[in-house]
């Protein structure tokens, strides 16, 4: 451990924010990365644990208190190889993973955890700027051909873990860039897309061909986007590839079934953000969905719906209030209860803070507008019993809405593209596929393999990389018999 009465003297430190009205002005990052001696601080903090949690609570199980340790120390590329040895793209957890593994942080069992992910972003932004993140191509080429289908965290880290054991990988993405929920899920705000971009120009040198605007099924989604120019059938890519794998992520969102749906101004979160996105990027888009000058209404308590908050500021709306169905959490977890596990607790994100009404236990009954147009929500309060809901009597209430934002999670990953391959799903509408054992990763179809969303559903970017990396072990273990890559 860097001292061994870190914990005893020193604070938690957070990364520092530009100023509200400074920052709603535009779309860029605005969290400021620690500087060296405040990241020596930080990393003083970890106890070093003789059962380390927070590498448990971590999915890729980041090795955080020897990083720390390194940190403390100043050996930061030593500490920066330590952080690759277990997370493909530090500079994405850390920066959008809601840190896991602080809540299984020992220290926070009865005081403030360490702060873990600024100490990773400190990391990587350190590697990055002392050119120490080189490609590392593979030294021996198998001459074996993978197909990895979707360029979200998933297979960005497929791709570039089977690069590196000598295949020939060739990444499909559907939309015109590279990223996937990465490049047109996250807000610029909180991820830059030049980020994406230098990992990408690393991963082409070590091999990697990226192919954009192609989609692989029966049916083109052109037909739907107007943005694939290509259309690959299964068929193809199984007999062009002796390996395929399946990581889109999960963008069908849940709906709303109610009276006044079919109203304009109604829109799911993800017709929102990606179109800002490509503003962003300096493309043109037609009829953009703005907030600018509306009273929007977003229904989702969830970072997608902070995400919609986030952007609705930015576009200068008149007012925005953000509904959740479920109760509102306490401020503070009952820490002996939880930890080290994910707690309930109330969460206020960067969004909230730049202006945003919040209110809980709330359900949609219906929209009402005229002439086409959503104008108002009516909406019920709720109170909750043993887990079940019912309605609170003469509660009924309306709110204006110009612009209404469905931000209720996700229901399933792309299942054209699963239904194209003939893969079978669980009861989720996921592809069917173990994470242990012989044929892991491995779909019902021979030599198709599915991670991240397109396995397990809905999740986090930290689960998407772990699951790309260990589908690219199983895949390695296909082709060759046996692999070397991490587990």
């Amino acid at each position: 451990m860097g001292k061994v009465t870190g914990f005893l003297e020193y604070p938690r430190q957070k990364e520092a924010y530009l100023p509200v009205d400074s920052r709603v002005k535009n779309y860029k990052e605005f969290v400021l990365t620690l500087e060296n001696d405040q990241a020596k601080v930080q990393s003083a903090r970890c106890m070093n644990c003789g059962t380390p949690f927070c590498t448990t609570g971590c999915p890729v199980n980041n090795i955080i208190p020897d990083w720390n340790d390194l940190v403390y120390t100043g050996a930061y590329q030593a500490a920066l190889d330590t952080l690759h040895s277990t997370n493909n793209f530090p500079e994405f957890t850390g920066r959008v993973c809601p840190a896991p593994c602080e809540a299984a942080c020992t220290l926070n069992v009865n005081n403030d955890a360490v702060g873990i992910k600024s100490i990773e972003h400190f990391i990587i932004e350190k590697g990055f700027e002392n050119g120490w993140v080189t490609p590392l191509p593979a030294a021996v080429k198998t001459g074996k051909k993978v197909a990895v289908v979707g360029s979200g965290p998933a297979g960005l880290a497929a791709a570039q873990q089977l690069a590196r054991a000598g295949h020939d990988v060739t990444l499909f993405e559907k939309n015109d860039r590279v990223g996937g929920l990465l490049r047109y899920g996250i807000p610029g705000f909180k991820l830059n897309k030049e980020v994406i971009d230098r990992r990408i120009e690393q991963m082409k040198a070590e091999g990697v061909t990226f192919r954009t605007s192609v989609y692989i099924g029966k049916d083109p989604l052109s037909m739907i986007t107007n943005l694939a120019k290509e259309t690959i059938s299964p068929d193809q890519l199984k007999k062009d590839f002796d390996a395929v794998l399946l990581t889109g992520g999960s963008e069908q969102g849940r709906d709303l079934p109610v009276p006044g749906r079919e109203l304009s101004g109604i829109h799911f979160a993800m017709e929102f953000l990606p179109q800002q996105n490509r503003v962003d990027a300096g493309d043109k888009v037609a009829d953009q969905i703005k907030a600018t000058g509306k009273h929007v209404v977003v229904i989702g308590g969830g970072d997608t719906g902070s995400d919609c908050v986030g952007t609705s500021n930015r576009h200068g709306a008149a007012g925005v209030m953000q509904f959740e169905l479920l109760p509102q959490p306490p401020v503070t977890e009952n820490k002996p209860l939880v930890w080290p596990y994910w707690p309930i607790k109330l969460r206020t994100s960067s969004s909230h803070d730049e202006g945003c009404d919040r209110d809980w236990s709330v359900a949609t009954k219906r929209f009402e507008g005229s002439n086409g147009k959503v104008e108002k929500l009516i909406g019920v309060r709720l109170e909750w019993k043993d887990g079940k809901m019912t309605e609170v009597a003469g509660s009924e209430f309306e709110m204006k809405a110009d612009l209404v934002l469905l931000a209720m999670g996700f229901v399933a990953p792309a299942a054209q593209v699963l239904e194209a391959f003939g893969v079978e799903k669980d009861a989720r509408g996921n592809a069917k596929a173990t994470t242990d054992g012989e044929g892991c990763y491995k779909t019902s179809v021979d030599k198709v393999f599915a991670a991240g969303d397109m396995r397990r559903g809905q999740s986090l970017v930290v689960w998407a990389i772990r699951e790309g990396r260990q589908a690219a072990r199983a895949v390695d273990e296909f082709l060759m018999g046996s692999s070397d890559l991490p587990r």
